[in-house]
């Protein structure tokens, strides 16, 4: 399995500390990944589309210029990506944008880029029986919370139109069973982490932060995990100033995806730089640690 590798900005940037976990876990289940380094960001949903659709035809030709099909690490690039693609579906749209924005690189967007989250790659592609046999490290006893955000779980005509959809609306509980992790569900899973509106509104952004972290820890969550780095950024990054503004203490790790993968594939918590997160993961560490 061979994929052009879209790191998406945050995760080499913002949180530095998820790319390299990313490529670590991608490199043990066999997951070759030829990184696409001369793109830009999709505009994470913030820029209109007149400005985002260009910068991703042009991300989108350089991948069909490599064969491969794009892997993502973001939900939300996931989502905008999907959104572009569609649009640009349109053939008349599609010749448009490359007569004017592509053609002076020489590129062209034919229609054809496929954009897969790692999430999707490893429950479809490699498979869940495959990945559960790679579990070297069982996380029995860790509660853990999934939190896809806003994008992952849009309507299939909106991110991506495919007959798995419906299967990959419950991916990450999935994923938790298959790595021996306890589920602790709760109803905001789905929604904004508050990342979009924080220079807009700051007050609801961490608002949006706590309620989604408190309600995670009431149903006994000792860690939570997001397939977006951006959902990261934010209720982890932003965590503590949620607590302040809210005066309660929330103190609820969260794991980028593939780190938590990682630890259960073999991973130790230093390898996936757990380090480096604002919220401690010393209590999910300890839990894992006595599974080593």
């Amino acid at each position: 399995m061979k994929y052009a590798f879209y790191p998406g900005c945050v995760s080499r940037g913002g949180c530095p500390e998820l790319y390299p976990s990313a490529v670590r876990v991608a490199a043990r289940l066999g997951i070759e990944l030829e990184e696409m380094k001369d793109v830009a960001c999709t505009g994470a949903g913030v820029l209109p589309q007149y400005i985002s659709d260009p910068i991703n035809a042009r991300t989108f030709a350089k991948a069909e210029r490599m064969g491969l099909p794009i892997m993502t690490i973001c939900s939300t690039c996931q989502g905008v990506f999907g959104q572009a693609n569609l649009r640009l579906q349109d053939p008349e749209y599609r010749a448009r944008i490359n007569r004017e924005y592509l053609a002076d690189e020489g590129l062209e967007y034919k229609g054809t880029a496929e954009i897969k989250h790692l999430l999707w790659i490893v429950m479809e592609d490699y498979g869940a029986d495959k990945l559960k046999a790679m579990v070297s490290r069982p996380l029995k006893g860790l509660k853990v919370s999934p939190f896809y955000g806003c994008f992952l779980r849009r309507p299939p005509e909106v991110v991506t139109p495919t007959k798995e959809y419906n299967a990959r609306k419950t991916y990450l509980e999935k994923l938790i069973d298959i790595v021996g992790a306890e589920l602790a569900d709760f109803g905001g899973k789905g929604k904004c982490c508050g990342f979009p509106v924080l220079s807009a509104n700051e007050e609801s952004s961490l608002g949006m932060t706590a309620k989604h972290t408190l309600e995670a820890k009431s149903k006994g969550a000792d860690c939570m995990v997001t397939p977006c780095p951006l959902c990261h950024l934010s209720l982890d990054g932003n965590q503590p100033r949620a607590e302040a503004q809210e005066n309660k203490s929330i103190d609820l790790p969260i794991l980028h995806m593939p780190q938590f993968l990682g630890l259960a594939l073999g991973f130790s918590p230093a390898e996936m730089n757990l380090k480096r997160h604002i919220v401690s993961t010393l209590a999910v560490e300890s839990k894992v640690s006595m599974r080593a």
